[in-house]
């Protein structure tokens, strides 16, 4: 199987580095992304759109050989939102969807306008911004080390515009993995109509799993977060 794993915001490949040989080790062929001008903080990014993202996402899914099994994404945080664009472009080569830390926007929404914008770019805002269930278990080491390796994300991936337009994407059987708050409180979120949750509702086969980590779990629980996404493609 293809697990194709997508980093959120201001992280690269290189976020997945404790996950990957635990995914290896099952027998997967594992993909880690870097998305266009993550590269380094000295790439250009200035014209990178929400759009290249997707695309890089879906050029990932079809370098995978059918013949190897079906294609898993994985997406982290606003990676999820790029993976179900790519599940909405590609819905026939995408067999599931994991989402950790994460529901997808839908059609017509941004994937993180309310980012401040710094000199034409997002950088990841202090600390402070962030409450205290997102940075469970992120000590003064794994701080360091993700501060470090953040690289502003493009502002037009933030900003522009999803457009999703195959229905298909919707059965797609996904799985989400709750991490600073219950699964059943997200569901409760859904129920009660929460716009930002509103298309996650819209998917027929959803799975939750609690996880019950800081927003960074292939950091803080690298094994754990393994391990699920393990069970999801069982």
């Amino acid at each position: 199987m293809h697990l194709v794993l997508v980093p959120g915001l201001w992280l690269d490949a290189s976020t997945w580095d404790r996950v990957v040989p635990l995914l290896e080790q099952a027998g997967h062929t594992v993909h880690p992304l870097t998305l266009p001008g993550m590269e380094s903080r000295d790439a250009d990014r200035s014209a990178v759109t929400l759009q290249d993202h997707v695309d890089a996402i879906v050029a990932a899914v079809d370098a995978c050989d059918p013949e190897e099994g079906p294609v898993v994404l994985v997406g982290h945080s606003v990676g999820g939102t790029l993976a179900h664009a790519a599940v909405d472009a590609r819905p026939e080569r995408v067999s599931r969807t994991v989402f950790v830390a994460s529901e997808p926007r839908g059609d017509g929404e941004s994937p993180a306008d309310g980012l401040p914008e710094v000199d034409g770019e997002v950088p990841m805002p202090d600390w402070s911004a962030f409450d205290d269930a997102e940075l469970r278990g992120l000590d003064d080491a794994l701080r360091a080390e993700l501060r470090g390796a953040a690289v502003p994300a493009p502002l037009r991936v933030t900003r522009d515009t999803l457009r999703l337009t195959d229905e298909r994407r919707h059965h797609v059987p996904a799985t989400v993995l709750t991490c600073e708050y219950p699964a059943s409180q997200l569901q409760q979120w859904i129920a009660e109509g929460e716009p930002y949750a509103a298309e996650l509702g819209r998917l027929r086969d959803v799975t939750y799993v609690d996880l019950e980590t800081s927003h960074w779990p292939q950091l803080t629980a690298p094994e754990r977060l393994a391990r699920a996404i393990l069970d999801a493609v069982a």
